[in-house]
């Protein structure tokens, strides 16, 4: 047996098989993603709800992604807890409140159009040593993000015939735009989200009571500057500028989030 072996076994050891087979439900939302984007593609029965499904199970699939990218982290960082707790099993269901971490996420992306952050994993930092392991496992979320809408902008860049089939690259721009606004949004060094948690370990403890006091109003500190119009402004010019560099046809997902909205007509 390899060291590399020994050391996996050593990794998984008291950790059942279970808890790292993939959900029915996260595979159930991959199916429905492929079926959706086979419908767009094909101009099948109502292709608004077509693109509506495909966008919409698309981003609960990356929901269910960003938080198992922080869970895979954290157990390999030395926190076997999150294997107990379900978070490997890719559940969304598992992660923190079906109403606050699926439902209104969903709700934003149908309404503004932004990539809300969404899920929680309940990471146990005592078991991680280190500073940097634990703005690793911060940092794997957004990275997923950022990767998905790199990979999600790759037809645009090399020049797809968007007009072959003009509804489903419709909904892929707007994925890889809902990807965009989430990596930024999660990026940002605010309490109690991705951004600032990748930068808490490296605080005086001064500042880390601060910044642990003001942690669990993070998500309304968030709303709120995004509620401000010149804050809000800054953040999508931010966003479009972006866009832009990488070659996400700004027309492209505008248009993405009018054919989401079916119920406008």
């Amino acid at each position: 047996m390899s060291f590399d072996q020994r050391g996996r076994d050593r990794l998984l050891l008291g950790v059942p098989r279970e808890a790292f087979r993939p959900s029915p439900i996260f595979l159930a939302l991959v199916a429905l993603f492929v079926t959706s984007g086979v419908m767009a593609w094909n101009g099948f029965g109502n292709v608004r709800l077509d693109v509506f499904l495909f966008v919409v199970s698309g981003w609960l699939v990356s929901l269910c992604l960003h938080e198992y990218a922080h869970a895979v982290v954290a157990f390999r960082a030395g926190d076997r807890g999150v294997a107990h707790r379900g978070y490997l099993t890719l559940n969304p269901l598992k992660y923190s409140h079906p109403l606050l971490s699926i439902i209104l996420p969903v709700v934003v992306v149908l309404l503004g159009g932004i990539g809300l952050p969404g899920g929680a994993v309940w990471v146990d930092r005592h078991e991680i040593p280190g500073r940097l392991r634990h703005s690793l496992v911060s940092l794997a979320g957004p990275a997923t993000n950022v990767l998905f809408a790199l990979i999600l902008v790759v037809p645009f860049a090399v020049g797809v015939d968007v007009f072959a089939h003009p509804e489903f690259w419709a909904g892929v721009a707007l994925l890889a735009f809902l990807q965009l606004t989430a990596s930024v949004l999660n990026l940002l060094p605010v309490p109690g989200l991705d951004g600032g948690n990748i930068l808490q370990p490296w605080l005086s403890p001064q500042w880390r009571r601060g910044y642990d006091l003001m942690a669990p109003y993070g998500f309304l500190l968030l709303f709120a500057l995004l509620w401000n119009p010149r804050i809000g402004g800054w953040f999508f010019d931010g966003v479009f500028a972006v866009g832009d560099v990488i070659g996400l046809p700004a027309y492209l997902y505008a248009d993405g989030l009018r054919l989401i909205r079916f119920w406008q007509g």
